[in-house]
């Protein structure tokens, strides 16, 4: 596809072009002359979320951008949103039925309402703008008071038409302004909307806050009375057990235990140690000479048998007293009692010649009353620890009942703190103004410069940009053949050559090949008519019988046929055009020839006609819709045309269309060569991609393509 096809269709339709723009510039034109001047006005809301110094906490963390553009956002929709809007357009209206000065020209609906229905439309107005309902379309009462709000512009749709609401950057402002035609009313517009908006918004976080407050005020009562629950069934349960304190009480028992363990270990060790020693003692005596002594002392033996019964029985009061230092007392003085005694059994030892070994028993006696002593100390010992280990086992339920009691009172004393905190921050919070405030009221404005002369010139450029993209698509989407390069492409056989399009209406042929004004169209057409011949010629060589057709009916085959005869006669060849077109004769009609195909081929013909006075011969028919074998068989017209072949240099003839089926095919027998005729703007459609497949598998006999009429429309002219 070639653009360059593109700027030609712009020329052709420069004319078209240039009228649709002026039509648009004046039509606009028209239409903005009596446009009232716009007033603009605008008033600035702080927030407070960004300027910290109107923050209630100072410690506040800065919020994320995401945040903070998603809370002006959210600000922004709110005073845009239809309660807001409708809220305003109650003010609006309600000054406008009560006032001599409206803010607006009253509406045709307006001035038809009686006194009657203008109260009545002042209350329900009123009402909703106290209760900040909407109407209920609903309603039909409602639904005629929307209207008239319709009628004087104030609803929702049509004053968010001229309504701006933005943040001012990044800061914490947001601007609101609108446009109208009335200074006042752009004022008013934009005081009364922020005015509903603060107060709307005032009262929805003052509710809001309310709401939080009770509802962290009841659930910190709730959360106290649980702790004050919990901390009352600890005590109870340790007043019932008799609890004081089990981590020092445990403490003490495990003291004492360790203790016990150590002393009964030294005990046992004493006992195993005496014993082994009176086990060496024994081993030295005789025992003639244990005989001898245990006779002397069998008095003394009474004495310490005594003594060490008192000293056991001590010894278990010490271990059982949790080692009192009175008891150690006793237990040294019966010490040096048995010690005593001990010595005083020595003495009556009777020596015999083996008095050497009476150090020895000395040392048993000792030993013995000491190992007695260590295993008495045993039992006491062990009895004592076990009760201690009664005892600490004892601890262990109390320990986790009141472990489990103690862990519900911290989980119960955290979450009544948090909460307590919360309820206080929440109660200080509410007793703060809200943030939001005016920082500039809207004031009557001044004219906005006229965008009059803007909307014409915008408007023609519009209408300009509308043509050419119309032109654009048009031409993207056009698939029409107009010059002999897309033909060829597209059909993938030769192209010939083409023939312009001719302004004029009729055309005198004989003028055009033999006269000296030809114009530059006509010159043109003769140029490219020389062109064909040369191909044509080229194409046939020895041969001589032409075939003209097409693929569909009036695409200039009788014009190329005629123009073709006339570019061979010119030099200096004989001729001859045959009218094979049964259906619609046209090159008889032009030529008027007195002789016809029906009488050559089927009988007496005159022999006029194959004089050599003219250069160019012309064979008609008498149009009956007849095919060219029902007038003569096959072999017939083989013989009539070779006596035409002998009298002419050239025959052309004019064969139908081919969608005319086998009148068209039946001529192809025939001829020696064809040449299709092709009209510009044509598109390969179904008929055609059938027709051009035939004509490739004509084995040679086709030659190419002619692409008539190029460019533009096809004339009314008197050759078809």
């Amino acid at each position: 596809m070639e653009f360059s096809n593109f700027f030609k269709i712009i020329k052709k339709h420069r004319f078209t072009i240039v009228l649709t723009t002026v039509l648009t510039v004046i039509i606009t034109f028209f239409l903005v002359r009596n446009q009232p001047d716009v007033y603009s006005s605008q008033a600035k809301l702080g927030t407070g979320i960004v300027d910290q110094t109107q923050s209630v906490l100072n410690d506040m963390p800065d919020a994320q951008e995401s945040k903070v553009s998603q809370e002006f956002s959210n600000l922004v929709e709110m005073i845009k949103s239809k309660r807001m809007l409708d809220q305003l357009a109650y003010k609006l209206i309600i000054h406008d039925l009560t006032s001599k000065n409206p803010y607006r020209k009253t509406s045709p609906l307006l001035n038809q309402l009686n006194n009657s229905a203008r109260q009545h439309a002042i209350a329900t107005y009123t009402e909703l703008y106290n209760k900040r309902q909407a109407l209920s379309l609903f309603n039909p009462d409602q639904n005629g008071l929307y209207k008239l709000l319709v009628s004087m512009h104030y609803d929702d749709q049509s004053i968010l038409r001229t309504l701006s609401v933005y943040r001012v950057q990044n800061s914490d402002y947001i601007n609101v302004q609108f446009d109208s035609e009335g200074s006042e009313l752009s004022a008013v517009v934009v005081n009364t909307l922020c005015a509903e908006f603060i107060n709307y918004y005032t009262l929805i976080i003052k509710e809001n806050q309310k709401k939080a407050v009770d509802f962290l005020g009841n659930l910190l009562r709730v959360k106290q009375d649980t702790l004050v629950a919990k901390t009352a069934a600890l005590k109870n349960y340790k007043i019932r057990n008799h609890v004081l304190n089990l981590n020092e009480k445990a403490k003490s028992l495990y003291g004492q235990m360790s203790d016990f363990e150590t002393r009964r270990e030294e005990a046992e060790k004493n006992a195993h140690a005496t014993q082994a020693a009176i086990k060496g003692i024994d081993k030295d005596f005789d025992p003639k000479d244990r005989k001898y002594s245990e006779s002397n002392k069998t008095a003394v033996t009474q004495k310490i048998l005594a003594t060490k019964a008192q000293l056991q029985a001590v010894n278990d009061a010490y271990v059982q007293s949790n080692f009192d230092p009175k008891y150690k007392r006793k237990i040294d003085s019966l010490n040096n009692a048995a010690s005593a005694q001990i010595d005083e059994l020595s003495d009556k030892y009777i020596l015999n010649p083996l008095s050497t070994k009476q150090s020895l028993v000395e040392q048993k006696l000792g030993l013995q009353i000491q190992n007695d002593l260590a295993k008495n100390s045993s039992g006491p010992i062990n009895n004592e620890l076990n009760r201690l280990n009664r005892k600490f086992d004892a601890l262990v339920p109390h320990e986790a009942a009141t472990q489990a009691l103690e862990s519900a009172i911290t989980i119960a004393s955290q979450e009544y703190l948090e909460i307590l905190q919360k309820y206080n921050q929440a109660n200080m919070v509410s007793g703060f103004s809200i943030q939001l405030r005016l920082i500039e009221r809207a004031e009557p404005g001044i004219a906005q410069p006229s965008k009059k002369m803007l909307l014409v010139i915008i408007s023609g450029v519009i209408g300009f940009v509308f043509c050419i993209a119309v032109l654009f698509i048009l031409f993207i989407f056009d698939n029409t053949i107009k010059t002999a390069p897309d033909l060829a492409n597209r059909t993938k056989m030769p192209v010939l050559g083409y023939l312009n399009l001719l302004s004029s209406k009729s055309i005198d042929l004989k003028n055009i090949w033999t006269g000296t004004t030809a114009t530059g169209e006509t010159k043109q057409l003769k140029n490219l008519m020389q062109s064909l011949r040369f191909e044509v010629a080229t194409a046939l060589a020895a041969d001589k019988v032409l075939l003209i057709n097409s693929i569909e009916k009036e695409e200039g085959k009788t014009f190329v046929a005629v123009n073709l005869a006339y570019a061979y006669s010119s030099v200096n060849k004989r001729v001859l055009v045959i009218d094979g077109n049964f259906d619609n004769p046209g090159i008889t009609a032009f030529t008027k020839t007195r002789f016809y195909l029906e009488d050559f081929l089927t009988g007496p013909f005159d022999d006029s006609f194959f004089s050599a006075d003219a250069k160019i011969k012309f064979l008609g028919n008498h149009g009956r819709g007849a095919s060219l074998l029902e007038i003569a068989g096959e072999d017939s017209i083989y013989g009539k045309l070779a006596i035409l072949k002998d009298a002419f240099d050239v025959i052309i003839i004019e064969a139908p269309a081919l969608d005319a089926l086998n009148r068209s095919k039946e001529w192809i027998l025939f001829a020696d060569k064809i040449l299709t005729v092709f009209e510009s703007g044509n598109s390969l459609n179904e008929n055609y991609k059938q027709n051009i497949g035939y004509l490739k598998s004509l084995n040679g006999k086709f030659i190419g393509w002619v692409l008539n009429l190029v460019p533009g429309d096809k004339p009314t002219t008197e050759i078809e």
